[in-house]
């Protein structure tokens, strides 16, 4: 008659080899998950930060001409303390700079990389979102953007 020692050690061995690599696999696909709804997370955000940017240049619709990011970049626009509060001095120009610097500290806050141009074609005014989605330390083609295009 044999003997079969060490047969069920080995089983335990097959079980837990088993058993690892399946909680490896559900442990990358909660990692992937997460990983998407941080994407998620932020094109909303580049979503919101978009339509309220359209809101504002609607609501100044004489000054449209200085959201476009060839007269005024978003990068480089300043606070106007004369638009901070409701305020006699606070030209349309000075509104759409001091609603450009307003997206611009929001994209800091929002979103990692966060860059925005706004163009315009024929009327209709293209606002486009860029953020550092693969973090990176660089938003180029390889993240994604937002895109939306309006009329005034």
């Amino acid at each position: 008659m044999r003997k079969n020692n060490g047969f069920t050690l080995i089983e335990v061995l097959v079980a837990t080899l088993v058993l690892s690599i399946g909680l490896l696999g559900l442990a990358a696909l909660q990692a992937n998950n997460l990983k998407n709804n941080q994407s998620a997370y932020f094109r909303s955000q580049a979503t919101q930060l978009a339509y309220d940017i359209a809101d504002r240049m609607r609501a100044n619709v004489t000054a449209s001409n200085s959201y476009l990011s060839t007269s005024t970049a978003v990068a480089s626009a300043t606070q106007q303390a004369d638009c901070t509060e409701v305020s006699t001095t606070c030209s349309p120009e000075k509104m759409a700079q001091n609603d450009l610097y307003e997206l611009k500290s929001a994209l800091a806050t929002a979103l990692p990389g966060g860059a925005a141009t706004i163009t315009s074609a024929g009327g209709v005014f293209t606002v486009t979102v860029n953020w550092d989605d693969n973090h990176d330390g660089l938003t180029d083609n390889a993240d994604p953007n937002f895109q939306m295009s309006f009329q005034l």
